[in-house]
């Protein structure tokens, strides 16, 4: 049995396992390792988990799985982490522009240090819905403003609209936004897969600032302060709700690396 290696980071509190997979030695079909891998009581412990893998259309592709196990949509900050291994492993350079393919399309990324900037795909509108706004930032979410951010029972109130019928099976994501000021937001995700609130949601952040530009207008680079550190996004307007050139710039940092020769002994019954 071969050794599968594993390196832990983390953007803003949001942290993900990754594996090199371009050998194809981990078994990307397998849900219940996934789920075991990010269990934070018997496993290593993330939100989320991802494999590196080679790709004819970029340097590498993206698949990411939500704790729960199961292959999920596009994660900005999970794509900002990936990008940070892949210079660990050499397949991209500070300063220079890496163009990699994840399950919403082509994505381009700059490593600057600690500093991941990500363009992010196209948003073509803005639904206003039950006292909130829905939009697809590469996942579904929905933002609703509130005045007591600190005080929202984000496991509560997300878990509910979550489960809403108004977002079919899938579901959505769910942010919840204290607006500040024109250019800075604070924001709290409950995201469905993981099924808690997450210190910080890239999508989320993105459609969280997209959202508030659609409501009170403002500059075109906005802060966004989120429970594991700040976020930076920038976008072009182009019609009402629609918008390209969407970054999302922030820290992704390496936390730890190891085997998972463990966990697949478990699965053998070893």
């Amino acid at each position: 049995m071969s050794s599968i290696r594993f390196s832990k980071y983390h953007g803003t509190g949001n942290d993900f396992v990754i594996v090199d997979n371009r050998n194809r030695v981990f078994d990307s079909d397998n849900n219940d390792l996934v789920m075991h891998i990010c269990h934070r009581r018997f496993g290593v412990g993330a939100d989320g988990f991802m494999l590196l893998e080679s790709s004819d259309k970029g340097a590498f592709a993206m698949r990411y799985y939500n704790s729960d196990g199961r292959e999920s949509t596009m994660c900005g900050n999970g794509g900002r982490c990936l990008v940070a291994f892949a210079r660990q492993l050499g397949l991209v350079k500070d300063g220079e522009l890496v163009e990699f393919e994840a399950i919403d399309g082509l994505h381009h990324a700059v490593c600057m240090g600690d500093i991941i900037s990500l363009k992010m795909v196209d948003v073509k509108g803005i639904e206003e819905l039950d006292g909130g706004f829905y939009l697809d930032t590469g996942s579904p979410h929905f933002v609703r403003y509130v005045d007591d951010l600190q005080g929202t029972d984000v496991y509560k109130e997300g878990s509910k609209l979550r489960y809403s019928n108004m977002f079919g099976d899938g579901g959505a994501n769910i942010n919840f936004v204290r607006y500040n000021k024109a250019g800075h937001i604070s924001l709290r995700t409950y995201e469905r897969g993981v099924e808690d609130e997450t210190w910080s949601c890239g999508t989320g952040t993105v459609a969280s600032v997209l959202t508030s530009y659609y409501r009170f207008g403002g500059p075109l680079i906005w802060d966004a302060d989120v429970k594991g550190g700040k976020l930076k996004v920038s976008f072009t307007p182009a019609g009402r709700g629609s918008f390209t050139d969407i970054r999302l710039d922030g820290p992704a940092k390496f936390v730890f690396e190891g085997t998972l020769d463990n966990f697949l002994k478990q699965q053998d019954g070893i």
